[in-house]
């Protein structure tokens, strides 16, 4: 018994000894993960080099670890948005407290510009702590840089249609600028009833401003809002990228030379929802696609010590066929066919001009073709011809090809005190030509603007920008100027205060002009009060604005500028972080008041693609345990109006059935899986696979409706399908980047 007794003591003492031991040979390694403002960077990867010991950090960018490590080691600290950070450390028996600062990385997306005005007065000051891989990554957006920016306030929950609708403008109010250039067609060729996604992928660029009001000089010929996009420079390390979905097949690479200075790259992608179309029921009857092409191939090269020149080629087409039944007829249908290419090619080049002054210099061009063919079916799906209105309208061809080039350079003259003077100029060339059954119609136009802005700083807390700009179209015939100016003005640590006004003008569309070539600028007047407060990892903005609109496309009984309107309204936005542990969080709202006459409109009245009120919420939660990221956004939107709008017995039009649409309101998932395919291999893979559904609860959403040549009938515009669905897998590959690899990992 005595041996027993002594031998299960010497055992549990040994146990003790050995279990002493392994707990000292484990070193606590504590802190914090920063970006370079100071807010916290949640979901960092820490790692100790050549070792398996590392976590990511919390919601609030902090981490704990422990190692059995000694001695000098290396700290590696990553994070998309950010460059690697690595750091030497000395590791003892002690606990181990650190405060790691990360550097934004040169090929991310940078804040995503809400607000009216800041402190310094500029655009891309103007942040509202929301990034673009916040606003990408939104459940639901469907990797669309418009249904992204959705989720922002100002904007519309606009779901027949591409494009942003802000602030009771039309989506083709709302401008997109890739390095300062205009680039002409951002989306696939419109739709009927469909939205068609953008044809740009948002992750090649590291700036991204969006400007819903009173927005810098510098850009012009948008009404309503100005998207500005900033395209990388160089990318940090050679990277590839893969990403196979059952409709989706995407590839993509970026080379970095061994010397830095220079760097090319491409991409491929092809998408046809045919197959998941008959898995998937789909309102339209698609018998075509859709179909969507893209590739593209950019370069950036270093120009001595200060100069980069940077360009970017792509081509995208849209291939779709569908049928829908007829508004007019229960025993016909309709048939649209669409085929659409286009290109588009951008130069950038930037240098400083001494120790004081900068050039910014840019071309872009674009020919898109647009060939539409509509037709009138039997029941047996045979081409009807019939004579009278409205059916013998509805058989015709359609090909607009257009081509559109631009030059544009600004110079910036830096002084003390973060003073500057910018002025520059740009002319815009637009060559369209119409056939349509036959009848072909050319038309040309050469639009010239020269513009100056500068930055005062009166006193330590206030900042002035005023700014001038002067446009002429040759087409039209006349000159316009436009006045613009902000104000900012600091109220104490994180808030401000700002204050922006400005005139923006712009030239109708072609397919006015194409009919009546003595119109002129379209005009809006804006007027915008925000205020802002940043504290703590949350944030909060709330803005007023007044908007006037003069000289509106009205349609009937003719084409001419006898339109106008107004928009007014309230948004509030609110960022959270900080609360609840590794959880992030914003809500918006939107309130809106507008009424406009416009096109066919009889008078001034609330447009059918503006709700008054609108609403979103976007969570986002990351499992550390499991590397995995849930996203769940829900929107609502009050309903939107809807009017029959006819020729009346006199002169004009009248309104015969009117009505508002039920509320808009949709809740989304997508849940992503972080992994590693490989390893064991040389190269570090950032990999994974992600699902999701979007409208989960199968809510019917009706955007307005389509009524009959009499009235009599009528048909909603809804989702062409109750809900969508997706799974695939991403993958993203560092070239020849072994020592960011863990050891036998």
């Amino acid at each position: 018994m005595i041996s027993n007794a002594f031998t299960i003591k010497l055992i549990v003492t040994a146990a003790g000894l050995l279990f002493a031991l392994a707990v000292r040979a484990q070193t606590r390694i504590t802190g914090e993960v920063m970006g370079p403002l100071g807010e916290a960077v949640p979901g960092a990867h820490v790692r100790m080099k050549g070792s398996r010991a590392g976590t990511m950090a919390d919601s609030l960018g902090k981490f704990d670890f422990s190692t059995t490590q000694r001695g000098n080691q290396t700290l590696i600290v990553s994070s998309l948005g950010f460059k690697t950070h690595q750091q030497t450390v000395t590791i003892t028996d002690s606990t181990l407290t650190l405060s790691i600062t990360l550097d934004e990385a040169t090929n991310t997306l940078d804040a995503v510009t809400v607000s009216a005005g800041s402190f310094e007065a500029s655009d891309k000051a103007k942040g509202a702590s929301l990034t673009p891989i916040d606003a990408y990554t939104v459940a639901g957006n469907g990797g669309d840089i418009s249904n992204a920016l959705r989720s922002l306030p100002g904007a519309q929950q606009v779901g027949e249609r591409e494009g942003l609708f802000v602030r009771g403008g039309t989506n083709e109010e709302t401008r997109m600028f890739v390095d300062g250039t205009l680039m002409k067609n951002p989306n696939y060729a419109s739709v009927p009833g469909i939205m068609q996604p953008a044809r740009i992928n948002l992750f090649l660029f590291k700036g991204v401003l969006f400007n819903t009001g009173g927005y810098s000089a510098l850009y012009g010929q948008a009404m309503s809002s100005a998207l500005i996009l900033e395209s990388i420079d160089l990318p940090e390390k050679s990277s590839a990228n893969f990403s196979i979905f059952p409709s989706n097949l995407g590839a993509g690479f970026q080379h970095l030379s061994k010397s830095g200075r220079s760097s090319y790259g491409g991409g491929l992608a092809y998408s046809n929802q045919r197959l998941y179309n008959k898995v998937v029921p789909q309102r339209p009857d698609y018998y075509r696609g859709p179909e969507y092409t893209s590739a593209n191939v950019n370069i950036r090269l270093k120009t001595g010590k200060t100069g980069i020149l940077k360009g970017y080629a792509a081509f995208a087409e849209s291939n779709i066929g569908m049928r829908n039944p007829d508004v007019d007829s229960s025993l016909l249908r309709s048939d649209f066919r669409l085929k659409n290419p286009n290109i588009y090619g951008t130069v950038s080049y930037r240098t400083d001009l001494g120790t004081d002054w900068r050039l910014d210099a840019g071309v872009a061009y674009t020919f898109d073709r647009n060939t539409i063919h509509n037709r009138l079916l039997s029941g047996n799906s045979e081409t009807v011809a019939i004579p009278y209105a409205p059916f013998s309208t509805k058989n015709n061809d359609i090909t607009v090809r257009s081509h559109f080039a631009q030059g544009r350079a600004v110079l910036t003259r830096n002084f003390d005190r973060n003073q500057a003077l910018r002025f520059g100029g740009e002319t815009f060339y637009f060559r369209d030509v119409q056939d349509y059954n036959g009848t072909v119609m050319p038309l040309g136009d050469q639009l010239s603007a020269v513009f100056v802005e500068s930055d005062f700083h009166i006193g330590e807390h206030l900042a002035f920008r005023p700014g001038l700009r002067g446009e002429y179209s040759s087409l039209l015939r006349k000159a316009v100027i436009a006045p613009r100016a902000s104000l900012g003005y600091r109220l104490g640590i994180g808030s401000q205060l700002n204050l922006a006004y400005g005139v923006f003008y712009q030239k109708p569309e072609n397919r006015y002009l194409f009919q009546n070539r003595e119109l002129g600028f379209s005009r809006s007047e804006h007027y915008v009060l925000n205020y802002s407060k940043k504290a703590n990892n949350r944030f909060f903005r709330t803005e007023v604005y007044y908007k006037k609109y003069r000289d509106l496309v009205t349609t009937f009984p003719g084409i001419a500028l006898g339109g106008g309107g107004y928009a007014k309204g309230l948004e509030l936005f609110w960022r959270d972080k900080k609360t609840v542990r590794n959880l992030d969080y914003w809500l918006t709202y939107t309130y809106l008041d507008t009424k406009r006459k416009y096109l066919d409109y009889p008078q001034q009245i609330s447009p059918s693609f503006t709700s008054p009120h609108t609403f979103t919420i976007a969570i986002k939660r990351f499992f550390q345990g499991i590397s995995t990221n849930v996203n769940v956004s829900y929107s609502y939107a009050a309903g939107r109006p809807y009017y029959d709008i006819r020729a009346g017995s006199d002169a004009g039009t009248r309104i015969y059935d009117s009505g508002t649409t039920q509320p808009y309101n949709v809740l989304n998932l997508h849940v992503s899986k972080m992994m590693s395919f490989f390893r064991k291999s040389k190269f570090k893979d950032y990999s994974g696979f992600a699902f999701g559904a979007n409208n989960v609860l199968g809510t019917r959403q009706v955007f307005g409706y389509n009524y009959a040549y009499n009235g009599q009938f009528r048909t909603p515009v809804t989702l062409p399908a109750t809900r969508f669905y997706f799974i695939g897998v991403f993958m993203s590959l560092g070239i020849d980047r072994t020592e960011d690899l863990l050891d036998g990992s």
